[in-house]
């Protein structure tokens, strides 16, 4: 398996592409990036040994990993297989050097203070995409009895007489974040609790039934009310991690903007209904193939629509800058509305540099669709925005060179790989100065 990129090196690399080559083949959809974060944080919540599948090879699972290391967890990874032994967790307290670069560390929050009474986290870091606060975290955890105060940049909490107690709780807004860190504090708290507005994302439910798989009660995942009823000791699992709906979409995006057909193989998709919904709105079919395919037919003309980000079941956040940059070669004009981040249009600005016509205002981007957009040096500033990136020069005339491949990294394995096994031109260098 290729190695890991490093911190060193990641943001040095840059993208060269070569667009309007035609894609054509089956492309495998890996693990669930954000499924198996928290999930890999749920380990914390068993006190024996467990197998975790289908893990995707991320720089962010990566700095999971050294998290839960750094606790005293033993860790071995084989190919796509990683196993753990979390019967010793030596201390409560993650290392700031890890946590300031992984948004996802602030899940280990729960369980550690289930388990041991006492969790020290320090606040974490991750994409510049907007504020996204802990307070819920934070007021939940406080429901359920946690003595909680924030000091110098570090959460630090701990449970009179070393045990949550169930509560009901409310949530202002459907966080996914919130609703993972409180159902996994639950399962190992006295008495049932109940979170209501709970999110509904498929990664919700994972960590569910991933729970579940240890002895957690739990039920109402994937619903806005979850009940937990607490139990003292989770037990050892093994267990497989969802398909990744994000780069399943993001491939979806790829096959329509190049005007190609591509198979995608390893998906769920009743994950996938309202990128599917909007995909179809601009003219592609999407055709099931078994329980695992989706084929992509794409459309000989691309039709605009508009897009509103919210909670799932509605359509991703995660999956709004693949649209924007599909939308640009629309024949027609498109509306995009962000709802659920403040500050995650940026990558609107870089397409411009491609010929795209965008004019943002707030949270809402005017898209209006050109016949050809050009290559041009273009910046990654978040995840997502990267994949957009890299699809618009998928379909632009000349070369296109995304530069700064850190958010890239974090978030799709080996992007480039399965695009070339496509038929893509794109290569990966290190950028000179």
């Amino acid at each position: 398996m290729k190695p890991l990129a490093t911190e060193a090196t990641e943001g040095q690399s840059i993208l060269r592409i070569e667009g309007r080559a035609k894609l054509s083949g089956t492309v495998p959809i890996s693990g669930a990036k954000n499924a198996a974060l928290a999930i890999m944080a749920g380990v914390v919540l068993c006190s024996e040994t467990c197998c975790l599948r289908n893990v995707p090879n991320l720089v962010d699972i990566t700095r999971m990993g050294e998290i839960l290391q750094s606790l005293g967890i033993k860790l071995q990874r084989h190919g796509q297989t990683l196993d753990f032994d979390a019967t010793d967790i030596s201390q409560g307290q993650a290392p700031y050097e890890v946590v300031r670069r992984l948004r996802a560390s602030f899940f280990v929050l729960g369980p550690l203070l289930a388990r041991l009474g006492t969790a020290q986290i320090p606040l974490p870091g991750g994409c510049a995409i907007g504020a996204r606060p802990v307070e819920l975290h934070v007021r939940g955890l406080q429901a359920m009895g946690a003595r909680v105060h924030i000091e110098h940049g570090v959460v630090n909490a701990y449970a009179p007489n070393g045990k949550l107690k169930g509560a009901k709780i409310y949530l202002d807004y459907p966080s996914v974040g919130a609703t993972e860190t409180l159902m996994m504090a639950a399962t190992l708290a006295e008495g049932e609790t109940c979170i209501e507005n709970a999110a509904r994302e498929p990664e919700v439910v994972d960590l569910a039934n991933f729970c579940r798989s240890m002895g957690a009660r739990i039920k109402g995942a994937g619903t806005t009310t979850i009940w937990i009823e607490g139990v003292n000791k989770l037990h050892a699992t093994d267990y497989e991690i969802i398909p990744d709906r994000i780069e399943a979409g993001t491939f979806m995006v790829a096959a329509a903007i190049t005007q190609s057909e591509l198979l995608l193989d390893s998906v769920i998709p009743s994950h996938l209904t309202p990128a599917i919904a909007k995909l179809e709105e601009t003219g592609a079919k999407v055709i099931l193939e078994g329980d695992r395919q989706l084929r992509i037919i794409p459309a000989e003309r691309i039709l605009p629509a508009d897009i509103e980000t919210l909670p799932h079941p509605g359509f991703p956040t995660d999956m709004q800058a693949q649209f924007m940059a599909l939308l640009t070669l629309a024949d027609g004009d498109s509306m995009v509305t962000e709802t659920v981040f403040e500050n995650r249009l940026r990558h609107a600005e870089e397409l411009k540099r491609m010929g795209a016509n965008i004019r943002v205002k707030g949270n809402i981007a005017i898209v209006k669709g050109v016949p050809l957009i050009s290559g041009a040096p273009v910046l990654a500033t978040d995840l997502r925005a990267s994949a957009a990136l890299v699809l618009a020069g998928l379909a632009a005339q000349g070369t296109t060179i995304v530069q700064d491949l850190r958010h890239l990294d974090r978030g799709y394995e080996q992007l480039e790989v399965k695009l070339q096994k496509l038929g893509a031109k794109l290569t990966r260098d290190v950028a000179t100065a």
